[in-house]
């Protein structure tokens, strides 16, 4: 019998064994670790030799920086969203300027490209800080951090830099033995980099076998979870080197309330005292004296001295507005250059102290995209004099909308000392529809939506309508009528025009069909300034203007100057 379970025993084990040796480089293939190593140019994504990755904070971001002669730059518009967003280039004058509130610092990019200046004082860094590649401006990075907090490390083959500009609260971990950091989670995937026992990495997401982590080489990718000991929170040591940008500002002690006087000829100066006899509470005065008249900085000016002391015999404060509106300017021209944007800066200076004024108004309402950053910097060098001689800063702003953030809302709050909204005009001369001039919530959104863009609070001035339109709609075709509150009030009466109370404007509402024209008003009266100044209150701003002197009704003043009083509490 034993004779016979020979054979089948010996088959059986033959059978196991042509099985375990077929089945071995399966099994082996299956548990055997791989190791191919990743080509990081791949998992860079690097696709030429000059290009730098970044990976910032723990992403490897779109954006990369360039490696040009060692040096390593990036360009503008990196620089603007992940940096400081305050430099300023003129492509026509090559030349790279950065503002503070004392001091322009310039970097020409010619022969003396590996310096700057600032105020006559000449410091070489041995490097070109500015070039121009492909029409595209790059700023070396070791110049970017002069005027910014932020770390970075470099690393080669391939090129590659870890950028840290915000630090906190890290999760770390300690590799117990010698393992691999793997494309994904699996010991099938590439190697991205070897690590040793006693390495450190920063753990991004943990979890039950592999776990998510960065090396101190910027490489992001997973190694086992049983690799890991010592997990911990870590505290990061943040970089202070460089200062945040300061202004010191001129805010009144008390809440600004200031009317605009629009001055179309010199004979209107003499108007001031009759104009303002029954205005209570008001204490500041923004005469229309400067008009833009020429692209070389010059302007029409009806200014008088003996306004100004007018003015401060009662009392009140005189800025001086100067706007864009009555001629043709090109404003490309005039302040994309330096030359011409010095100019009409000393003349505002020069109109400033010759009349003794206590403020500059800008009111430059035809700003367009491309002339944008040129408007910003020449309020960033206007507000060097003018904090210089102590003149205020105010600049008129439309409310905030997605056509207009070339006006950079936040630079103006940094620089200016306060920023006037135009609370008006949601539905504005010639533009075909009826509608409110300044609805409640137009008037809240605005603001809230300045004060989001980073302009403070108590620099908000809310400018109110002292004004309504009247709107005539025959067919298809809408056109308005402009007027001051009293006017329109009487129109209206004559027209027998009945109006209810709107609450979704907090305005009254009247309409009136005669023949084939529909007459629509939404009146600015005692009751909807009060409205909108219940709203303003809730934001403690800095104070309200009214556009425009006599076109308020007097009952008005007294809600104004309750505002104040309640603003100031």
């Amino acid at each position: 019998m034993l004779k016979k379970l020979i054979p089948v025993a010996i088959a059986i084990v033959l059978i196991f064994v042509i099985a375990f040796t077929w089945l071995l480089p399966e099994m082996k293939d299956h548990y055997e670790y791989s190791t191919v190593q990743a080509d990081l140019n791949e998992y860079y994504e690097i696709y030429s030799l000059t290009d730098v990755p970044i990976m910032l904070q723990d992403e490897l971001i779109e954006e990369r920086g360039q490696m040009i002669d060692g040096v390593v730059y990036l360009d503008m518009s990196t620089i603007q969203k992940y940096f400081v967003d305050r430099f300023y280039y003129n492509e026509a004058e090559k030349v790279l300027k950065y503002t503070t509130m004392e001091a322009v610092t310039n970097v020409y990019l010619d022969e003396r490209n590996t310096s700057y200046e600032t105020s006559g004082v000449v410091t070489d860094v041995g490097y070109p800080i500015a070039l121009v590649q492909n029409d595209t401006l790059y700023i070396a990075l070791d110049y970017i951090k002069l005027y910014d907090n932020f770390s970075y490390e470099l690393f080669t083959n391939p090129n590659r830099m870890q950028i840290y500009t915000q630090w906190g609260t890290v999760t770390k971990a300690t590799v117990n033995a010698d393992t691999q950091v793997r494309t994904l989670g699996g010991i099938k995937c590439d190697i991205l980099e070897e690590v040793k026992k006693g390495d450190e990495l920063y753990v991004l997401e943990q979890m039950e076998t592999w776990t998510k982590v960065k090396t101190n080489h910027a490489i992001i990718g997973y190694v086992e979870t049983k690799r890991l000991d010592n997990i911990r929170q870590e505290e990061q040591i943040p970089v202070t080197d460089v200062k945040e940008v300061e202004y010191t500002s001129i805010v009144n002690d008390d809440t600004v309330s200031l009317a605009f006087h629009y001055v179309g000829h010199l004979s209107a100066n003499d108007e001031l005292k009759s104009l303002v006899a029954d205005a209570e509470g008001l204490n500041t005065i923004s005469p229309t004296w400067f008009f833009l008249n020429d692209n070389e900085g010059n302007f029409l000016d009806l200014g008088s001295a003996s306004y100004v002391k007018t003015a401060h015999d009662l009392g009140l404060d005189v800025w001086a507005l100067i706007e864009d509106i009555t001629y043709s300017v090109d404003l490309y021209e005039l302040l994309a250059s330096t030359e011409n944007r010095t100019r009409l800066i000393q003349n505002l200076i020069n109109a400033a102290e010759n009349y003794g004024l206590d403020g500059i108004n800008i009111d430059f309402e035809s700003v367009n995209g491309t002339e944008g950053p040129h408007f910003v910097q020449f309020l960033r060098e206007l507000s060097i004099e003018t904090h210089a001689r102590g003149i205020v800063l105010s600049v008129d702003n439309y409310m905030p909308n997605a056509g207009n953030t070339h006006y950079n809302y936040k630079e103006q709050g940094l620089v200016a000392d306060y920023v006037v909204l135009m609370g008006y005009d949601e539905h504005w001369a010639g533009c075909g529809t009826a509608g409110s001039v300044a609805s409640i919530q137009f008037v809240k959104e605005g603001i809230q939506n300045t004060i989001n863009k980073g302009v403070p609070q108590e620099k908000v001035i809310n400018a109110l309508p002292f004004y309504t339109r009247v709107w005539e709609t025959v067919g298809d075709k809408v056109t308005d009528t402009t007027d001051g509150m009293l006017n329109i009030e009487n129109w209206a009466k004559k027209k027998g025009l009945e109006f209810t109370w709107d609450e979704e404007t907090c305005q009254y509402y009247g309409e009136l069909k005669q023949g084939d024209t529909l007459y629509q008003v939404w009146m600015e009266e005692e009751e909807s300034i009060s409205a909108k100044l219940n709203v303003m209150l809730t934001f403690d701003l800095g104070g309200v203007a009214g556009w425009r002197l006599g076109y308020e009704k007097s009952s008005v003043w007294p809600l104004l100057k309750g505002y104040v009083q309640a603003n100031n509490l």
